[in-house]
């Protein structure tokens, strides 16, 4: 049976609570993305908290809590197949135990490592790609904001890092792609939904008066200590991905 879900990682536990108790997965969809099959019966779950704690808590009893990071961290890429190679590693995990950790060389835990890996990956780059804007509420307060367009889904990943680096200042990271925001301040860190153009409150986005001549400031040393005939367009894209640079500072001012 095909089960359907809400696209969250307590709806797929509901899942994997039906898996065992309901009837085996044969795939796992998100709501809306599924293709009826005339071939394979589906399922549309709701997303209880009964059954998903109860799926939560067994993993972290029964296999490890790193178990549990590991599957987590792999649902927040945006691989398509993501939803059947958590389930797999939990069945897997539950048969074996906290020394699945251990098995790389098993298939199911091969798929989780290479998708930890991914968001691993991007969320270093994520450390090093944000640029933040000085913007003023309508009270005239200021607020650092930075939008970034990752691959996966990685924004809570890196929460933790700005909000403590940034611990005196408040602060917005959008994830243009999905339309939700770390808003941080004080070390304390939370997500929310944020349209474009937005903050928090609902006013519009302004930048302070002195963004534009910092912006510009900044751009003008990136330019001065470049070496012209040391430049390599080549190597650059590969350190700096053109698919980041729309939101640079160095390279594009609003």
């Amino acid at each position: 049976m095909d089960y359907l879900y809400d696209g969250t990682f307590e709806g797929l536990l509901t899942c994997v609570y039906h898996h065992y108790y309901t009837d085996r997965a044969a795939g796992i969809y998100k709501r809306e993305a599924y293709q009826p099959s005339m071939l394979q019966g589906f399922m549309e779950v709701e997303t209880r908290p009964e059954e998903w704690q109860k799926v939560y808590d067994a993993v972290e009893k029964k296999i490890s809590t790193y178990a549990l990071r590991s599957a987590y961290r792999a649902f927040l890429t945006e691989d398509p197949g993501k939803e059947m190679k958590i389930l797999r590693f939990l069945v897997l995990g539950f048969r074996c135990g906290p020394k699945v950790n251990s098995l790389h060389g098993n298939d199911a835990v091969h798929a989780i490592d290479e998708l930890n890996k991914k968001v691993s990956f991007e969320r270093e780059r994520l450390l090093q790609f944000v640029r933040f804007k000085v913007v003023e509420t309508e009270a005239g307060e200021e607020i650092l904001y930075a939008s970034i367009e990752p691959d996966n889904d990685v924004l809570e990943l890196a929460a933790g890092h700005f909000a403590e680096r940034f611990r005196h200042d408040p602060l917005i990271i959008r994830d243009a792609g999905r339309d939700k925001a770390v808003v941080a301040y004080e070390g304390h860190w939370y997500v929310t939904p944020l349209e474009k153009g937005r903050l928090p409150d609902g006013s519009s986005i302004r930048l302070a008066v002195s963004e534009k001549d910092y912006s510009r400031l900044w751009k003008k040393y990136f330019e001065h200590i470049a070496i012209k005939e040391r430049i390599n367009s080549r190597c650059q894209k590969n350190h700096m991905p053109v698919r980041y640079w729309k939101n640079l500072t160095e390279v594009s001012l609003l």
